[in-house]
């Protein structure tokens, strides 16, 4: 039976000496999460696929701070791909023992729009990639427990305009989620997700000024999210904070789904 020790105040939010992979760790939010654990104390294994150099900007940016990160590329959606970047980071930092998945892509197209072979690509970056990081974990823990943290999006819940395909796919990754908690507790993996609402970046303002003023109008809060934001609500859900919280979706919003949506 897993572990009931009841952690010191001053542990709660301490990764010192586990490795933690965060996917997509080369764009803004994951970033942010990668930031964040290393300065909880984890080894940080930055995976990107294309962004070869904005990772390694992450992994200097950590090391600068005191952290230990090393960057990692790959197409989590190739056979064998998630296995093999375990083994690598393992190899660097000793056993892994989370993932934040955190890579994928969101293309904006109209639903009559969508070809067949957009779609599979949507499900396969959102959805069959996080799938088989997650396996490929569990089978490298071997019960010995660890943590998942699968980023995924409001729109999982509620869908925009433009988007039904990676609402689709982000709805499938917070139930692959609860699916995945739901099996793997027995061997001390707990699995949640965050859906994070609008987040900054820069440029944002200008680039999509009306979006921007009716978010901040929709939102209780009054504003759009900082990368941090969701980096906390990571850090939150692979501490032992969380030790009894597997299969949740913790949505970051800033209060938008509590409004009205008619």
């Amino acid at each position: 039976m897993p572990s009931t020790d009841i952690p010191a105040f001053s542990t709660l939010f301490d990764l010192s000496g586990q490795t933690i992979i965060v996917t997509g760790a080369s764009g803004n939010i994951g970033a942010g999460i990668a930031m964040r654990l290393a300065q909880a104390g984890a080894n940080i294994g930055v995976h990107y696929h294309n962004g070869a150099e904005a990772a390694q900007s992450v992994v200097d940016a950590i090391i600068a701070d005191g952290g230990h990160a090393a960057s990692f590329g790959c197409d989590l959606y190739e056979s064998g791909a998630p296995k093999n970047l375990i083994s690598e980071i393992a190899a660097k930092f000793g056993a892994v023992h989370g993932v934040v998945n955190n890579a994928g892509i969101q293309p904006v197209e109209g639903f009559s729009d969508i070809s067949q072979d957009s779609f599979v690509s949507m499900m396969g970056a959102n959805v069959a990639g996080p799938f088989a990081l997650i396996q490929a974990l569990a089978q490298h823990r071997s019960g010995a427990g660890g943590a998942v943290v699968n980023i995924a999006s409001i729109e999982g819940l509620q869908p925009a305009a433009g988007h039904s395909h990676y609402a689709a796919s982000k709805a499938a990754l917070i139930m692959l989620t609860r699916a995945a908690a739901l099996e793997l507790g027995k061997d001390g993996i707990r699995v949640n997700s965050i859906s994070p609402g609008l987040i900054h970046c820069d440029g944002i303002e200008q680039g999509w000024p009306e979006g921007v003023e009716r978010w901040k109008n929709a939102a209780p809060l009054g504003r759009l999210g900082q990368p941090e934001d969701i980096a906390d609500a990571a850090l939150f859900l692979l501490s032992p904070a969380a030790r009894w919280i597997s299969g949740s979706n913790l949505v970051v919003d800033g209060g938008v789904m509590c409004h009205p949506t008619w």
